[in-house]
């Protein structure tokens, strides 16, 4: 039988009673304990998982030497400060979506993570969707062809954040997507944010983010608290096919498309105008992969787990945390100069398969 790993949730929150529920049903893992600086709030999350301990010192489950592992659920400003706890005590970590609050921060945690030899995943939670992770099957085996295009949307009457904008709220969902279903990840050079702040809050409630990639493609990522109807979709063109994921639609979540644009190649050559070049269009069949019924973070607990029994990195390490941080902060700053495009940092950081 498998040996199962210790984990403790930390945060008890918006998304800790979901982690909790998904380590107390795991097979890998045993849920030891619930740590948050509110007891009564652990408590409740405990009584829901069969009762386990809780705990309101985080020193106190960074000393038990039972403990493996530790999954953040706390607000992104803490992060640091907690992962790097965690790493120096040996634990191997799962954080919450952003990594940090800055690249540099991210950026040290992802360091000594790799110095220590600890596994440090991002839980980029729609990353172990069965649909995402068809996604990147389908363009890692050439389905789709070369990408010419991503657009994605996410949109819904959502909850105003006190801290930070929509952007950094919807956008590390989207960018993380990308990030995991293109070959290499987002090698994006340059972000161009727009934001408005319709109803006055001092932070943008909606926002578009465009994103030139290399060879030519480009992805674009509305996000949007204000929306009375709810989107979730994202549209990925090829040169072979396009793909549509609506998330919203359980009984079709992905379509292919075996329709696009077709210039001769030799067209290509002889044509110094590309606008005269021999354009055909082809319209062929659409179809829907069967995608099994899976729970993504039961999905992410178990990679968690492998990635420790097997030494190696998570399908959504801490690299691929810190690269969608690098947009993210990036965007910061090209919606603080009125939408024009800046550098993204650490786009070099690899992805480890």
């Amino acid at each position: 039988m498998t040996e199962r790993f210790n984990v403790a949730v930390v945060g008890a929150g918006y998304w800790g009673p979901n982690l909790a529920r998904n380590f107390a049903a795991s097979p890998d893992w045993n849920l030891a304990v619930v740590c948050d600086l509110d007891l009564q709030r652990a408590q409740q999350v405990s009584d829901r998982v069969g009762g386990v301990p809780v705990s309101q010192s985080l020193d106190d489950v960074l000393a038990d030497p039972a403990i493996d592992a530790i999954a953040v659920a706390t607000p992104a400003r803490t992060h640091h400060p907690i992962v790097m706890a965690a790493l120096d005590a040996g634990k191997h970590v799962s954080v919450e979506k952003p990594l940090a609050d800055t690249v540099d921060r991210g950026a040290e945690m992802v360091d000594r993570a790799r110095a220590n030899d600890l596994v440090l995943l991002t839980d980029h939670t729609y990353c172990y969707t069965p649909a995402v992770m068809k996604i990147r099957e389908l363009i890692a085996d050439g389905s789709l062809g070369d990408i010419l295009f991503i657009d994605s949307v996410r949109i819904n009457l959502g909850l105003i954040q006190p801290d930070v904008d929509v952007l950094w709220d919807l956008a590390p969902h989207d960018l993380s997507i990308i990030d995991f279903v293109l070959p290499g990840g987002i090698d994006a050079a340059t972000v161009a944010a727009h934001g408005a702040d319709p109803l006055h809050t001092g932070k943008a409630c909606v926002g578009y983010l465009t994103l030139p990639l290399a060879g030519g493609a480009i992805a674009h990522v509305h996000v949007n608290w204000l929306s009375p109807t709810k989107i979730r979709q994202m549209v990925i063109g090829g040169t072979k096919r396009t793909l549509v994921w609506d998330d919203l639609n359980p009984q079709q979540r992905l379509s292919v498309y075996d329709r696009g644009v077709d210039i001769a190649e030799q067209s290509k050559v002889t044509t110094t105008d590309a606008r005269a070049a021999n354009i055909s269009y082809r319209l062929g069949d659409t179809w829907s992969p069967a995608l099994p019924e899976q729970e993504a973070l039961s999905n992410m607990t178990a990679e968690f787990a492998a990635s420790i029994r097997e030494k190696r990195t998570a399908r959504t390490d801490g690299a691929s945390g810190l690269r969608v941080l690098s947009v993210l902060e990036a965007a910061k700053s090209s919606l603080g100069a009125g939408g024009a495009p800046h550098p993204v940092q650490n786009t070099t950081i690899e992805r480890v398969s």
